[in-house]
């Protein structure tokens, strides 16, 4: 894949229909009942609250998304500066090896640049040997000094105990 060939672009409140079958399927893909209009419905909310920013990745031959990331701003009180949470990240199982992840990623990081922000920070499953890869190959560095709790407060809610996959 070459420059040319893909575009990569912030998303509007207009992109979230075009984004909801991608959405869907990082859905599904961890586990849960495919629902386009939740997934559309979820992403118009948080795109028309600036609750998020989404990348979407397409090739320049088609209008139809390719990948996606999704940050959630997060804040350092000790710093007084922002972080990134890279909350989501997903690429179409036909596009996959072609780099748009990584496009994606130096979307991700360039923006961080843009808004000043101490870091980007994610999470991945253990088990996920190929998205750590990735991620050390643009210099993620895993965390080893702070444990991560979770709390639950409608236990009988199935919550996914990894993000950015």
């Amino acid at each position: 894949m070459s420059e040319e060939t893909v575009e990569v672009f912030k998303a509007a409140i207009k992109h979230a229909e075009s984004i909801a079958p991608l959405f869907d399927a990082y859905r599904v893909f961890y586990g849960k009942s495919s629902d386009i209009p939740l997934a559309e419905a979820f992403l118009r909310e948080r795109l028309s609250n600036d609750e998020c920013v989404i990348f979407i990745c397409r090739m320049l031959s088609s209008p139809v998304p390719t990948g996606f990331a999704q940050l959630y701003p997060l804040f350092s009180s000790v710093c007084a500066r922002r972080i990134w949470l890279l909350n989501d990240l997903f690429v179409s199982s036909d596009f996959r090896r072609l780099g748009v992840a990584r496009r994606l990623l130096q979307a991700v990081h360039e923006h961080a640049r843009e808004t000043g922000a101490i870091e980007v920070v994610l999470s991945t499953a253990h088990t996920n040997a190929s998205a750590q890869a990735l991620y050390q190959s643009f210099g993620y560095v895993r965390d080893t000094e702070f444990r991560t709790y979770r709390f639950v407060p409608c236990p009988n809610e199935q919550v996914l105990s990894t993000s950015a996959s």
